[in-house]
């Protein structure tokens, strides 16, 4: 009996695999990829300016998480002055996914349509954002933007919210990292969601891998994430844009064979440089910053490593798809406009 049991919750958890994969191939046909914007537009869309008492609202696009660090992240955004409101569907599971794609989708959409929500804040990355892109409703974030804020898997929905939408994404914590978040991580958030002035960057030990300067829109995030976007509707090029990178447990040969896959698939042609975040685990940064040298002696652009974002002890909030200038004389990568609007 208990062979049959275990047998009958495999083919159970099979299915429910079989119909979400179903869900996203039905979604990928009814796909329109002329919705893809050029990240290096002009065009985009800043998301109004947080304020003490603004209802921030979570979501899980990608790995199930841990109930407990999920609250103490709650209590620490309650902590910087906004009201929060968790959806009992955000608490859902399906193997290694938060719930089904059509679920996690929804949620998604449901909040960017609530008007009574000021800002999503995603509760953890782990796996899964790929998935539901198919079936994001990117009309519905364009006419209702808002702070939309997370990093390591979520960089496929910040790239696909940004391309495809114009909306201004955050590259930054998960509720579940804010649990036990530095202050700087703490204030480097609320600054960037609700500060009227430009942001600056400034990394505390930067690495000059090439010098110059460069402007350009900037985009990114996690590398392994972009990578899997390669050859799909939501794949997207670089050109004129500086590219934020950051990653964590890949071998120094995966990173080299992910740079040179990008490569090949032509998405560093016309790059207008590089920033580089935190890589954890992944080996020897010397050796890493070799790899990127490696890659783009023949391509002079400038690339700046060392700033505190990604998986490290500091994850600072940097903004997707807002003009920036990338200065490696000066360690300095500085935005044109505040991320937000008042």
């Amino acid at each position: 009996m208990k062979s049959l049991s275990l047998q009958a919750s495999k083919l159970s958890s099979l299915s429910a695999i079989l119909t979400t994969a179903e869900t996203i191939f039905c979604g990928m046909r009814n796909l329109k990829p002329k919705n893809v914007m050029d990240p290096s537009s002009k065009k985009n869309i800043r998301p109004p300016r947080l304020k003490p008492g603004d209802t921030i609202g979570f979501v899980a696009p990608a790995s199930p998480f841990d109930p407990d660090l999920f609250l103490r992240g709650v209590r620490t955004v309650e902590s910087m002055g906004f009201r929060t409101r968790v959806n009992d569907g955000i608490f859902e599971k399906n193997g290694y996914l938060a719930g089904n794609d059509v679920h996690r989708a929804r949620l998604v959409n449901r909040l960017f349509r609530d008007a009574s929500i000021n800002a999503i804040f995603c509760a953890r990355g782990g796996f899964g954002s790929l998935r539901i892109l198919p079936l994001v409703d990117y009309d519905l974030i364009r006419k209702n933007p808002k702070v939309f804020i997370g990093f390591s898997d979520i960089t496929a929905l910040l790239t696909a919210i940004t391309t495809r939408s114009g909306l201004i994404s955050f590259h930054g914590p998960v509720v579940t990292t804010l649990a036990g978040a530095s202050e700087m991580t703490f204030n480097a958030l609320l600054g960037a969601v609700s500060s009227d002035t430009p942001l600056e960057f400034q990394p505390a030990s930067g690495v000059v891998v090439q010098a110059g300067r460069a402007q350009g829109r900037l985009i990114g995030g996690n590398l392994t994430t972009l990578c899997h976007l390669l050859a799909t509707p939501f794949e997207t090029k670089f050109k004129k844009c500086i590219l934020l990178l950051e990653d964590r447990g890949e071998a120094l040969y995966r990173i080299d064979r992910m740079l040179f896959q990008m490569k090949l698939a032509g998405c560093f042609d016309g790059i207008a440089g590089m920033v580089l975040g935190s890589f954890e685990g992944c080996g020897s940064l010397d050796g890493i910053y070799k790899v990127f040298q490696q890659h783009f002696r023949e391509i002079p652009v400038p690339i700046l490593a060392g700033f505190d974002t990604g998986h490290g002890e500091q994850n600072l909030t940097i903004p997707i798809g807002i003009d920036a200038t990338l200065d490696t004389d000066k360690q300095l990568l500085s935005f044109a406009q505040p991320a937000t609007i008042g």
